[in-house]
């Protein structure tokens, strides 16, 4: 049996994970593999797998570090392997406890980098009337950045709206990560803003095609916005992590300052995990020590 194989399939037919994610799993363990077969000087069948020790694994963790590997790499070609090793418990009942009690290196926590409230309208705003593209491609453009910060969609879940997404409703059915379907109010400017893109789009918005569209008619590609962000932060002297996500980021912890409830966010923004949310809590109290230290006599 080709065990990576069986995998792979597993996380694309049964855990339906983005084809980007499988792909990185399959890197990553197809290194292992290989590595393997060197270090077992034999094909790692199932009964292997279930034989190996921590040392085997610390060995190829230590070879991929003298490659060059960073400590997330490191912690992401891991935590692969550990993905591998439940499957397998689940699929074949082959357990590995010292597999399981493996800790990769630590990683200090990245904090959301959002933009801040001033950004996020002068983006929407600037991209609403820039001078170098027709009317119908500003509007379009102003209701996929209002999407983002006015109701924290991510970029691939904005532009999966359909033509039955108009006119906009107050509640916006999404279909986020992994398939996970949410419910997502609209503000009326994200609603306005989607109606008058819309009402001036030359192109036929049907029910099963897409609502956003490209200049020649096709579904609309995240690179368009993502180029578009970086072309209005030059304009706007924003930093380089002002990105088309970070709007999202703002979304979240916007709500958190004005005092949102931390599940309320984990809900409109779709994680599976509250432990995912509360990074927006550092985020909050970085800012907080920052106006501290800038306005407190004694800082």
């Amino acid at each position: 049996m080709d065990t990576l194989a069986a995998f792979t399939s597993y996380l694309t037919d049964e855990r339906r994970m983005a084809e980007k994610t499988v792909e990185a799993y399959r890197s990553d363990l197809a290194g292992f593999f290989g590595f393997l077969r060197l270090h077992l000087g034999e094909e790692p069948t199932l009964k292997a797998l279930g034989r190996l020790r921590a040392r085997d694994i610390r060995a190829h963790l230590a070879q991929r570090r003298r490659d060059g590997l960073s400590d997330a790499s490191i912690a992401r070609l891991l935590s692969s392997i550990k993905a591998l090793y439940r499957w397998l418990g689940r699929a074949y009942d082959i357990h590995n406890a010292e597999v399981a009690y493996l800790q990769g290196p630590k990683r200090p926590q990245r904090l959301p980098r959002p933009v801040s409230i001033e950004a996020a309208k002068d983006l929407i705003q600037e991209a609403e009337t820039d001078p170098d593209a027709e009317p119908w491609v500003n509007a379009r453009d102003a209701a996929v950045l209002s999407l983002l910060y006015g109701a924290g969609l991510r970029i691939s879940e904005a532009l999966s709206l359909t033509g039955a997404d108009v006119p906009a409703p107050e509640r916006l059915r999404v279909r986020g990560k992994g398939g996970k379907v949410r419910i997502v109010p609209l503000i009326p400017a994200v609603r306005d803003a989607i109606e008058a893109y819309a009402a001036i789009c030359p192109y036929a918005l049907t029910k099963s095609g897409p609502l956003f569209r490209g200049v020649k008619g096709g579904a609309l590609s995240p690179r368009i916005i993502q180029g578009l962000v970086q072309k209005l932060r030059g304009y706007l002297g924003l930093p380089e992590t002002a990105t088309p996500h970070a709007l999202r980021h703002a979304f979240a912890t916007h709500l958190l300052a004005a005092g949102a409830d931390l599940r309320a966010i984990q809900t409109l923004l779709g994680h599976a995990s509250l432990s995912t949310t509360q990074v927006y809590t550092g985020v909050d109290s970085s800012r907080l020590r920052e106006v501290h230290a800038a306005a407190h006599p004694r800082a």
